[in-house]
């Protein structure tokens, strides 16, 4: 399997980022012919001094075009730049209207001279390309292309390597001390995440070295620090191994999920550590040890992967093609870990030879490490209970209300994976404030009956009372439309006279017009069935994306012409809110299952609505001050933070059962409650204390991570571990002695198969 894990890739692409069936993304794919495609890169070619209007600085832009126009997989009749074909003006002349391209085909980079180059400025302010190619202050210009998923032979778009041509092929020959190029698009997007993740091993790594210090410094082994890693990274390389062999990559947001599934193993590791040095102390064998461990720990050790196993099995129902992936490949961890961590390092440990000395020893230091522990066993004094559920109620409530109006998608502009000086997000910056046509757009479909669609005005005069509505809405930088360009064609077909800048209400005029604009890609079919609006926005955080969605919505709503539909959304901020609404859609039910999961679980292994109850009222808390948390940081839930949420969930219910498991023990022995939870936590509280501490060190490291998603779920996951940590040190002792004292036993709970060893 090592053999496999070492072939296995790194494999991103566009299409997987798509929700499959829903009504925008059905929107986008039916007209992604016929609009701006969503998937594309912005090449700018910027003078460090001086303006774009000189023989160098326009040479330089035609190098550059000529390098975008011959990428692999990119669409060349969509590459658009000063130099390109299908950047033209429109003249009114003696002859009548004409269109010419701003730099002809018959002028060269060496031939340009000052008359040349003023001829051509002057296109391009008369053609209206200044801030939309030309930046506003003229220092640069852009080159646009579109980028096809697949190349003529079918092969995939490897955008690992195709970041490493544009920095190859683009930024370094042609970027020096007089020209800077700047690059954003789904592509190097992708492509610097990919790179960025490459330092998730070194981050994994620095957090390996911290747990295996710490699980010596804890039992004074090396052969016990050594176990639970290996048997952890032995199911990660089986992990790693089986995805290779399924055909899978490993997708640059999904890169930290296998170390996750890492951490968990590392978690129940401890614990059977724990039970085995216990038993050791006792003056049993190593075989009886192992064997007990085995035994004691089996029902909840089981219990928590399977939690955990179900959490991610339920992320497949997200209909996004690299959700499902990351759904496959964490369940697939989660799934040897059972074997790994529940069999395989018991049956290492019984071939192991200790001491009677060493166990005696390795006891006496945990015990000491747990006298403060019985402080905190008080919890379970009837009376401190009842007070520390009136604290837990309390932050429960400010918990629920304060993650009230938390957002899902992103909440910063520029790509959220990335850090804010990262040099991506310093190139969308700087080209959202030279351009006026924002870097995200929302494009509206407007369906007519096709009989009458390039003959009824009534739809274009329909279309442009949307468009000046929109443009009126915040977070529209501007609008391009079917509408304006009637407009535009109308005023040069009359003269230029800017009164004729109307809809025309002639049919035929009207027809005549649509034929024109057809020449133009990205407004409309040919049989004018769909014309289009593109609204160009601010950023495309969640929030500026939901507020036009909304207004779109309610526009349609209040507005409506027979025949004409308006549907939502193509553009690459459709995209974006297909895979928020999902994203949204999604959360409830798979909360829904996970916690249905425990419940079922938790019957059948205890057979009490009590243990249900200690095991995941605790849980449910801890949920949502994870939520105020994700808002307080300005984290949104998205396709990156929202297996991690899962996972804490099934991370947390580990503590839960491990300590319960313990408490049910002692009563099936007649102890008294409070004198259970004294004794339970006293036996796994170390043991706990130290696996959550220790797992929220190595996460934390993450935050010095140079990308920002993997910096905040290191944050994110630190900080739930502590948090459930406390929950089932606090709040679940506290809820069994209360429900214990309202719904008392009548009986001493039996022992069962389950639990005797």
């Amino acid at each position: 399997m090592a053999v496999f894990a070492l072939q296995l890739r790194m494999d991103a692409g566009f299409e997987k980022q798509i929700p499959i069936g829903n009504e925008y993304i059905s929107t986008f794919q039916k007209y992604r012919s016929e609009l701006f495609g969503a998937n594309r890169i912005t090449v700018v070619v910027k003078a460090r001094t001086g303006t774009i209007w000189s023989q160098p600085a326009l040479e330089r832009l035609y190098k550059v075009t000529q390098a975008v126009s011959y990428l692999p997989n990119v669409d060349r009749g969509g590459v658009q730049s000063l130099w390109t074909p299908n950047t033209f003006v429109n003249e009114i002349t003696e002859d009548g209207f004409r269109a010419d391209p701003v730099i002809d085909g018959t002028i060269t980079p060496e031939g340009l001279t000052a008359k040349t180059i003023d001829s051509i400025r002057q296109a391009a302010v008369s053609g209206g390309y200044i801030g939309v190619l030309v930046s506003k202050d003229q220092t640069s210009a852009m080159i646009t292309a579109e980028l096809n998923e697949r190349d003529v032979n079918g092969a995939a778009l490897d955008y690992v390597a195709f970041n490493r041509l544009l920095e190859n092929k683009l930024r370094k020959p042609f970027e020096d001390s007089s020209y800077e190029i700047q690059i954003i698009g789904f592509a190097k997007q992708i492509g610097d995440i990919a790179d960025g993740a490459s330092g998730v091993l070194v981050f994994c790594a620095l957090a390996l070295l911290l747990t295996a210090g710490a699980v010596y410094w804890y039992c004074r082994s090396v052969r016990f620090t050594i176990l639970p890693i290996v048997c952890s990274l032995t199911s990660l390389v089986w992990q790693f191994g089986t995805l290779r062999l399924l055909g899978f990559g490993l997708d640059p947001l999904a890169v930290l999920v296998p170390f996750l599934v890492f951490a968990i193993g590392v978690s129940h590791g401890i614990q059977q550590i724990n039970y085995i040095v216990r038993e050791l102390s006792h003056g049993h064998s190593s075989f009886e040890a192992a064997r007990h461990s085995f035994n004691g720990l089996l029902i909840p050790g089981t219990l928590a992967l399977i939690t955990a196993f179900v959490s991610f099995i339920t992320l497949l129902l997200i209909p996004i093609p690299m959700v499902r992936e990351l759904a496959i490949t964490a369940s697939l961890g989660v799934g040897y870990k059972i074997l790994t961590n529940l069999v395989m390092l018991p049956v290492v440990a019984s071939c192991m030879q200790f001491t009677k000395a060493y166990a005696d020893k390795a006891l006496e230091a945990r015990e000491k490490r747990a006298r403060w522990l019985k402080v905190l066993a008080r919890v379970a004094e009837p009376r401190n209970a009842v007070l520390t559920l009136a604290a837990t109620a309390i932050v429960f409530g400010v918990a629920v209300w304060q993650s009230r109006d938390r957002v899902v998608g992103t909440l910063q502009p520029g790509a959220p994976e990335l850090r804010e000086d990262a040099r991506y997000n310093q190139d969308a910056v700087a080209i959202s404030k030279g351009y006026d046509v924002g870097l995200d757009w929302l494009t509206v479909v407007f369906e007519a009956p096709q009989s009458s669609g390039c003959t009824d005005p009534r739809i274009g005069l329909f279309e442009d009372d949307f468009v000046s509505t929109m443009k009126r809405e915040p977070g529209v930088v501007s609008v391009s439309s079917y509408p304006q360009m009637l407009r535009t064609y109308s005023e040069g077909y009359n003269e230029g006279n800017p009164k004729m800048s109307v809809i025309p209400i002639d049919s035929t005029n009207y027809a005549a017009l649509s034929a024109e604009i057809n020449r133009v890609r990205g407004y409309m079919t040919k049989d004018c069935k769909m014309t289009a609006v593109h609204l160009f926005l601010s950023d495309h955080k969640a929030v500026t994306i939901k507020h036009l969605l909304s207004a779109v919505k309610s526009y349609a709503a209040a507005n409506n012409l027979k025949g004409l539909n308006i549907r939502l959304a193509a553009g690459n901020a459709g995209v974006l809110a297909a895979t928020n609404d999902e994203v949204e859609h999604s959360e409830v039910p798979m909360m829904l299952y996970v916690y249905a999961a425990i419940v079922v679980l938790v019957l059948l292994a205890y057979r009490d609505l009590r243990a249900v109850i200690a095991c995941c009222l605790p849980l449910t808390v801890a949920t949502f001050i994870g939520y105020w948390f994700m808002k307080e940081l300005q984290i949104g839930l998205t396709v990156a933070t929202l297996p991690v949420m899962v996972l804490a969930v099934g991370i947390g219910v580990d503590y839960a059962f491990y300590i319960y498991n313990r408490l049910q023990l002692h009563l099936m022995h007649d102890v008294p409650i409070v004198k259970a939870v004294e004794q339970s936590i006293l036996e796994v509280g170390v043991a706990t204390i130290f696996t959550a501490l220790t797992l929220a060190i190595g996460v934390a490291t993450w935050s010095f991570s140079a990308l920002k998603f993997q910096a905040d779920m290191g944050k994110l996951l630190a900080f739930m571990f502590v948090v459930n940590l406390i929950m089932a040190m606090t709040a679940l002792p506290a809820l069994a002695v209360i429900l214990d004292r309202l719904f008392p036993r009548k009986t001493a709970v039996k022992a069962s198969s389950l639990f005797s060893h």
